[in-house]
């Protein structure tokens, strides 16, 4: 796929995206394109880890509950501006991500050891905020105000009350930009030497320490950026539903769901997590539709349904969703199959 084309994809996606507000009426649509939005950039944070350095997290909840409880702490403790607390919640994402990089690649933990640390620190944190109930309120969870003054609709990071369009989309509009700039910095690291160098370390860490790379310095930063993302969807998350506890924050649905868009999406594509959002909310949607409808007496079989859909990736499609796309594209267009390199082009 050539690079104007490839442009001129990203640019209908994103007209298509910022436009579409305006065709959907149902409030229960933009809360399903919010929902796909919001898991669009857990699965970014992720994959920045993940898909292009090859570091495999199973505890990224970890991540999105710091900064959760930092932006919900600061504001309900202290009384401080939404604002002024994102930035010390993002900031406290690094740090956490900082450290458990730093203990987890000082000391050389690769594969399934370091899945498994980052796992036991999600844990370990989901302990930690229902044990220190002066501090995380504990299991009753922390509950922020919901504005009632119009005039103070935008100073307080809600618009339920800033007139029609705000109530109706902007949360939607602020989930939107957090992926674009999400998106950003993943296009900027594929096109820098960090990218490049984070690639040759999945793909050989060995090698590319014998080529002169600081593979600790490296993962160190994928780690932190793929932090931050991860921290800014907590912050949105405790925006938009103003209530945030330890189930939530740092319980394995928010790492599942970073995990699994990017594995069907496609790993290491920069479009791969928003494939992968949209295909699960749907089959979601789906599912509740037809198997929670048929089997109302019998929970769970919806997500028997999504495991056998990661399976079937898994084994029939190493390259997502986004591979098979590109496989279509380029018999549609002629073009000769593309040998696997260590940056997708989606």
């Amino acid at each position: 796929m050539s690079e104007q084309t490839r442009i001129a994809g990203w640019t209908v996606l994103l007209a298509l995206l910022v436009l579409a507000p305006l065709a959907i009426t149902s409030g229960r649509w933009i809360e399903f394109m919010e929902l796909t939005l919001f898991v669009a950039v857990l699965g970014q944070g992720w994959n920045i880890l993940g898909g292009f350095g090859g570091q495999y997290s199973f505890g990224h909840a970890l991540f999105f509950g710091t900064g959760a409880y930092i932006q919900a702490l600061l504001q309900f403790k202290l009384g401080w501006s939404p604002w002024a607390t994102l930035w010390f919640a993002i900031a406290g994402g690094v740090l956490v991500g900082a450290f458990v990089g730093y203990l987890s690649f000082r000391y050389g933990l690769r594969g399934s050891y370091f899945a498994l640390i980052t796992l036991a620190f999600a844990e370990a944190f989901h302990v930690l905020s229902r044990s220190l109930v002066a501090v995380t309120e504990g299991g009753r969870g922390v509950a922020l105000d919901l504005n009632l003054d119009p005039d103070r609709a935008l100073t307080t990071f809600q618009f339920n009350f800033g007139g029609d369009f705000l109530k109706a989309y902007g949360f939607y509009y602020t989930i939107l930009v957090i992926l674009m700039l999400a998106y950003a910095a993943t296009w900027w690291m594929e096109h820098t030497r960090f990218g490049a160098q984070l690639v040759a370390v999945r793909e050989n860490e060995d090698a590319a320490e014998a080529l002169g790379i600081d593979a600790f310095r490296v993962k160190l930063g994928a780690i932190c950026l793929s932090a931050a993302i991860t921290a800014a969807a907590g912050v949105y998350y405790t925006q938009k539903f103003l209530f945030i506890d330890p189930g939530i924050a740092y319980g394995p649905t928010k790492s599942v769901e970073a995990l699994f868009a990017p594995i069907i999406g496609g790993l290491g594509t920069v479009l791969g997590p928003l494939v992968g959002a949209l295909f699960l909310h749907g089959l979601g949607e789906f599912a509740k539709e037809t198997i929670g409808l048929v089997w109302e007496d019998r929970p769970g079989l919806d997500l028997i349904l999504f495991g056998v859909v990661l399976i079937l990736v898994l084994a029939f499609l190493p390259r997502g969703l986004v591979g098979l796309l590109d496989l279509a594209w380029r018999r549609l267009s002629g073009a000769a199959p593309a040998a696997r390199k260590g940056k997708a082009d989606a």
